[in-house]
């Protein structure tokens, strides 16, 4: 079973940048899943923001963070990180990584929904206020 642990939540200024991290462990072969990022704001669904496949592609979703928001992915390490640079304060949510049982399932190709993932991280909150 693939589990997933992220790190790196806190507030921040508006126009800050923060780097959320996420230990991907579990059984031999896990690792290889496809890792997504999503998050979710007060009162609203759960928004696919990116994922990146064992071979460190991403795949970059429509949202409000696409064009400031960066995934990448250290196999050696066994980490998944998200770069958020210009931050405002409609970024704040909890931020929550995400992994796909079937490791050859790849990347959702056009838009990632909650039910493409069946591994959640326990999520970390991330604030965004002056």
């Amino acid at each position: 079973q693939l589990q997933l642990v992220e790190s790196g939540g806190g507030l921040v200024q508006p126009g800050g940048s923060l780097r959320l991290s996420c230990a991907v462990s579990g059984f031999p072969f896990t690792e290889y899943s496809a890792i997504g990022w999503f998050r979710q704001a007060p009162g609203k669904e759960r928004e696919g923001i990116s994922c990146i496949t064992h071979g460190g592609v991403p795949t970059n979703y429509e949202s409000s963070a696409k064009g400031r928001f960066t995934i990448s992915r250290d196999n050696a390490k066994k980490m998944v990180y998200l770069q958020m640079n210009g931050l405002k304060a409609e970024d704040t949510a909890v931020y929550f990584c995400v992994g796909r049982s079937d490791v050859t399932a790849g990347c959702p190709k056009s838009g990632a929904f909650p039910g493409d993932f069946e591994i959640w991280g326990q999520g970390t909150q991330v604030t965004v206020s002056s």
